[in-house]
Formats: C-alpha cells, sequence, structure tokens
C-alpha cells in the first residue's frame, strides 16, 4: 500500500513515517508543499532507519504529486492548514482515503485548550473541504509525536479511530496495528470525534504539570 504524509516533514508525520517504514512494508511518501523540502526530509528518514540496519526507499514529493500515488493519504499537517492542503490535492485524492491526526487547540496561561472549528471538529472540518465520496477517518489524535519518532522507544498505546465507512475504517485499523505497540479501537462514527480530538489537550497539560510524563499517550483498559 502507498501511504502519503502531506506534511510529513514534522511532527507526527516523521514518527508515522517512520514507525511505518520500519515496522511495514507499505510504500512511505513524505509530501510537502515543497518537493525539495520534502526529498530532503525522505533523505533524512532513509538515513535514520539506514543507521539501524533497515533499508528502505521513501519517497519525497509536493503535496499534490504525494497524494496522486497514494492510497491512503495522512494529512499530517496543523489544524490551520487543513483546509488549504485538502484544497492544494483535491483533484488528485481519486480513491484514497483521507486520515485526519490534527487536533484545534489554543494556548493561555492556564495550559492549552481544545479549540474545535465550528463544524465541530478537525475531522469534520477535513470532511467538509474533501470532494465528496472521498471516505474521512480520524486517527492518531492522542500519540506524544517526540517518542513516536524516536525509534529507542517502545510504545504502548491505543488509537481510537473514527470513521462513517466501514471499509476506510478498517483499512486504518490495519495501518495503525502494522506499527509495533499500537492498538486500534473502533470509537464510533465521525461525529465521534470531537470526543477523541479533545484529549489532546488534556494530555498536554498533564505532561506539563507532572514529573516524568512528557511521553503521554491513552490506553485503555
Amino acid at each position: 500500500m502507498q501511504i502519503a504524509l502531506l506534511g510529513g516533514t514534522g511532527d507526527i508525520g516523521q514518527g508515522l513515517a517512520l514507525r511505518w517504514a520500519r515496522d511495514t512494508n507499505h510504500d512511505i511518501i513524505i509530501g510537502s508543499r515543497e518537493a525539495e523540502k520534502a526529498e530532503t526530509k525522505a533523505d533524512e528518514y532513509e538515513t535514520e532507519l539506514a543507521s539501524r540496519d533497515e533499508d528502505v526507499d521513501i519517497a519525497g514529493l509536493a503535496n499534490p504529486e504525494a497524494a496522486a500515488e497514494a492510497d491512503v493519504i495522512v494529512l499530517s499537517v496543523p489544524a490551520y492548514y487543513l483546509s488549504d492542503t485538502i484544497d492544494d490535492v483535491a483533484d488528485e485524492i481519486g480513491d484514497a482515503v483521507l486520515v485526519s491526526p490534527a487536533v484545534g487547540m489554543q494556548r493561555d496561561e492556564s495550559g492549552v485548550h481544545y479549540n474545535p472549528p465550528g463544524v465541530g471538529s478537525v475531522t469534520a472540518l477535513a470532511a467538509k473541504a474533501a470532494p465528496d465520496e472521498v471516505p474521512i477517518v480520524g486517527a492518531f489524535h492522542n500519540l506524544a509525536a517526540g517518542k513516536l519518532a524516536n525509534l529507542d522507544a517502545d510504545l504502548d498505546w491505543d488509537v481510537p479511530i473514527v470513521s462513517d465507512d466501514a471499509d476506510a475504517k478498517d483499512t486504518v485499523t490495519a495501518l495503525a496495528e502494522g506499527i509495533d505497540g499500537i492498538r486500534a479501537l473502533d470509537a464510533g462514527d465521525l461525529a465521534n470525534a470531537s470526543e477523541v480530538e479533545s484529549m489532546t489537550p488534556l494530555l498536554i497539560n498533564l505532561a506539563a504539570n507532572n514529573e516524568g510524563m512528557h511521553d503521554l499517550g491513552v490506553k485503555f483498559h
């Protein structure tokens, strides 16, 4: 399967790219607004994996070209870039599944707070911005990006997944569980995305206010 990570040059995209490239046989494509930046980051990821005796090829392309190659497109961009990113690649999506891990947040002196768009969640915003009939999945919202990108770190996290499309949800569930240490959980329809997204600022605040908790994720028992 071809996985394109638009905005895969930083934050959550880096960790997902490295983990999928190491733990699965899927083809990984890094997307960016600038093809040169994507190529540079793809080379960096290959070098990191080669230092661990992992021989993988990671492509770097401008976002539209990356989307055109993909079966699954992960919108690993900040929430405020989400709609523009989808607009930029809309003609190239084809039959791909769109995955949104972004969360709307704002910070003040008290900490980080959930700040959803008017449609209720960033995942719903992705559905509104995407072409009709493109399946949307919300996933990977609650992962600590630093630990995800640290391949020396063992993961033990759950990933709640929401979607109105059962086949797309199954596809992303399989992708999530392809990463060592991740268990995917069905969190229901896309209408439940706000409940999943709102956990992220809670985790950030807990990490900031409690010693030794900077790599928090979620695990349900």
